[in-house]
């Protein structure tokens, strides 16, 4: 029984730690955050809705300045302040920014955002197991193997769903009218908007694929979407 008691240790960590993980958010993203209220952007969120048969697309501004957008586990969308101020600044088109809100709905249609956290709790439990046992083989550097194969893992499932989200937000995009090209021209201002550089590590240590990639894998779908 004691063999397995840092197995049943981490599995009790996760729970507590998605539970805890999901409260938090939740109550964070309350606080911090008001709807969004714009013109031009209610007009693109309002032919995505129809697209999706849906009333309205409800999207939120949290109060913070990184530029990102998000999708909370409750189905929720939010963009931050910092990348509405470069839309209000004209750095963003609004058809860019529509492609954010429509990536972000992808995460949460897909079941990407839910998952996510539920990924991350598990992979903390799962951190603490490996490191538990490696540790008792290899001293003072197990717990440095376990994280670093647990960030390897993370970022790989990360960008997996980026893919999907991207292939999502397009196919909705060109229902809508509004098409793949500011999704495109988005991608290629990314890097600059968040003062990232892409080719500072490889793609595989990324939480995110690379930009041409993501065009790449657009591209490769758009003439079936545009046909469909």
């Amino acid at each position: 029984m004691l063999k397995f008691t840092p197995i049943l240790l981490a599995i009790l960590y996760a729970v507590a730690m998605y539970r805890f993980s999901a409260w938090r958010t939740a109550r964070e993203l309350d606080q911090r955050s008001t709807e969004l209220a714009d013109p031009r952007l209610k007009k693109l969120t309002d032919r995505m809705a129809a697209a999706l048969d849906l009333k309205r697309i409800r999207v939120n501004v949290y109060e913070i300045d990184p530029v990102n957008g998000l999708a909370a586990p409750d189905g929720r969308i939010f963009i931050t302040r910092g990348f509405f101020r470069k839309y209000q600044n004209g750095e963003v088109s609004a058809e860019e920014m529509a492609s954010v809100i429509a990536h972000e709905l992808g995460h949460v249609a897909l079941g990407h955002s839910r998952r996510r956290m539920i990924d991350f709790s598990g992979q903390n439990a799962l951190r603490t197991a490996l490191a538990m046992v490696l540790s008792r083989f290899l001293p003072g550097i197990g717990i440095w193997i376990a994280n670093g194969l647990m960030s390897l893992l993370a970022a790989r499932l990360s960008r997996s769903d980026e893919y999907e989200a991207d292939e999502y937000a397009a196919a909705l995009l060109t229902k809508a009218g509004i098409g793949v090209e500011p999704q495109k021209s988005l991608f290629r201002k990314l890097e600059a908007l968040t003062d990232s550089r892409g080719g500072a590590a490889p793609a595989w240590l990324m939480s995110h694929p690379k930009t041409e990639e993501r065009i790449a894998a657009l591209e490769k779908h758009q003439h079936r979407w545009q046909v469909d």
